[in-house]
């Protein structure tokens, strides 16, 4: 089996202008952007980590005492460079945006809104976007080689990726258009758009939340509409800045396999067949679902009475499927017919959780499945590993 690529973080750390670590919560994102800024620093460059994150973990890992939307230098790093650090204060960096690009005298009525406080405070996506507005500002002022981000804990990484794309969709998008009429009808030809009917949706919106409220929420996003061709035009180029050479990312992920081995008994099924499952609640390394839990008793206890018919190994690698190989991700399912069929087999054995896409990550997994692309460099050893394979039947 030939060995596995190796990541060359130097070679990444001085060739990269951006480097965005994503992630979920809780796998040492933060510790490993920290990690890799104050590397940069080490090889000479003139490096700043900024973190997404409202907690402190970053500071506390840098030894400074706190954080803000300033870059803050950090001490004692060894080498030719520097490294500084910061976190995003989102409303700060909202309100420079709307100072700096709004038209004269618009300013002051979008920040005095109070829908302007709730949207520059907790708006969804408004911390992806706010951190994408402030990377391109360190990028603009010329003063780092390396711009290190640690990105807020999400399920998907696109989700602060895609924050540009969802704010210009968001500024095109019909909601706007409604709310933009009657502020731009004024004083009373607005009673008569509202009243009226500018649409079904306006009347019904103005029964629920009020004539009033839907004033003052309509004057705002028409003061904020000054902004809008700004706004777009900053995203696409953000957008464009993450697509640009010279731009890197890294995914943390945590899989926790030893606290799975430890907790399923090096995963031997007669040891987990007799496992009691309760004190496994508490344990905070694991998925504490307690169906989930006793499933896995449950598959284990199945999988020592299939012995007698060949064993699970067996059973498997029957559903083995030799397909030519993808050359893009479009061409990868997420389940096949195979995998639909083994899940019945599975289940008619007794095994629980066990649907069309779950069996078919373990077909893939196991390795009767090699739905690598084409272009992999790990297909070829995969298909190796499979060849060596006893496989079932005459």
């Amino acid at each position: 089996m030939t060995a596995a690529p190796v990541l060359d973080i130097d070679h990444t750390l001085l060739t990269s202008r951006i480097l965005v670590c994503c992630g979920s919560g809780g796998v040492g994102k933060t510790t490993t952007a920290a990690a890799l800024a104050l590397r940069s620093a080490e090889l000479g460059r003139r490096t700043v980590v900024l973190t997404i994150d409202p907690a402190r973990r970053l500071a506390q890992s840098m030894g400074l005492s706190e954080l803000d939307n300033t870059p803050r230098p950090v001490l004692g790093v060894e080498g030719t460079g520097t490294l500084d650090a910061m976190m995003l204060d989102m409303k700060r960096t909202f309100d420079q945006l709307v100072v700096d690009h709004a038209e004269p005298g618009k300013a002051d009525a979008i920040l005095g809104n109070p829908f302007y406080e709730a949207l520059s405070s907790s708006f969804a996506g408004t911390q992806e976007y706010m951190a994408m507005e402030k990377l391109s500002q360190l990028v603009g002022t010329g003063d780092y080689d390396l711009v290190v981000v640690d990105t807020p804990p999400t399920r998907s990484a696109l989700d602060f990726l895609d924050a540009p794309q969802r704010l210009t969709t968001f500024l095109d998008g019909r909601m706007v258009r409604i709310l933009l009429a009657p502020a731009k009808a004024g004083g009373k030809a607005y009673l008569r758009v509202v009243t009226a009917g500018l649409s079904v949706f306006t009347n019904v919106l103005t029964r629920i939340i009020g004539a009033d409220v839907l004033k003052d929420l309509s004057q705002f996003v028409a003061a904020l509409e000054t902004m809008f061709g700004g706004f777009r035009e900053r995203a696409q180029a953000t957008y464009d800045l993450l697509k640009a050479p010279g731009t890197a990312f890294v995914v943390v992920a945590a899989p926790e396999r030893d606290a799975l081995r430890e907790a399923f008994l090096g995963f031997e099924p007669d040891a987990v067949a007799g496992l009691d499952v309760a004190p496994l609640l508490t344990e905070a390394r694991l998925i504490r679902s307690l169906a989930k839990l006793r499933a896995c008793v449950t598959n284990a206890r199945a999988t020592v009475a299939l012995r007698t018919t060949g064993g699970l190994p067996a059973l498997v690698w029957s559903y083995a499927e030799d397909a030519p190989a993808p050359v893009d991700w479009s061409q990868v399912p997420a389940s096949t017919p195979a995998s639909a069929s083994l899940a019945k087999a599975l289940k008619r054995a007794g095994f629980t959780f066990v649907g069309p896409t779950t069996v078919y990550s373990l077909l893939q997994a196991c390795g009767p499945i090699n739905d690598h692309l084409a272009d992999c460099p790990v297909r070829p050893a995969v298909e190796a590993d499979r060849a060596a394979v006893r496989r079932p039947g005459p």
